[in-house]
C-alpha cells in the first residue's frame, strides 16, 4: 500500500522508504527489514530515514537494542480513499 499521494513527491529512496513502512504500519521495520522492503542499500535507506525523520514523516522507537521505525499516521492513507491516478485508472479499465 503506498503512502498518500501528497508525499510521493519526495525523493524515490524517501518514497521507497515510506511505502515499505506504510506496508507494515502496525509493527514498524528495522534498517535491515526495510533494505529487503525498499530494495535501497544501507546508505540510501540511512539518507531517507535522517530526511523523514527531519520532516516529522516518521517515528522511531527504540526497545532494548532494537530500533524500529514506523510511518507518521499522516503519511498513512484513508482506508476508504481511492489513490490511484488517473492515469493508473484509465489503464485498469483497458483491455489487454
Amino acid at each position: 500500500m503506498p503512502a498518500r499521494g501528497e508525499y510521493r513527491d519526495r525523493p524515490d529512496r524517501e518514497v521507497a522508504v515510506l511505502d515499505a513502512l506504510v506496508d507494515r504500519s502496525e509493527e514498524g521495520m528495522t534498517v535491515l527489514e526495510l533494505r529487503s522492503g525498499a530494495d535501497l542499500d544501507i546508505d540510501e535507506i540511512e539518507t531517507a530515514l535522517e530526511s523523514l525523520k527531519a520532516d516529522g514523516l516518521i517515528e522511531v522507537e527504540t526497545d532494548g537494542g532494537r530500533t524500529t521505525f514506523a510511518p507518521d499516521e499522516r503519511v498513512l492513507p484513508d482506508p476508504g480513499a481511492d489513490e490511484s491516478s488517473l492515469a493508473d485508472r484509465v489503464r485498469d479499465r483497458l483491455p489487454f
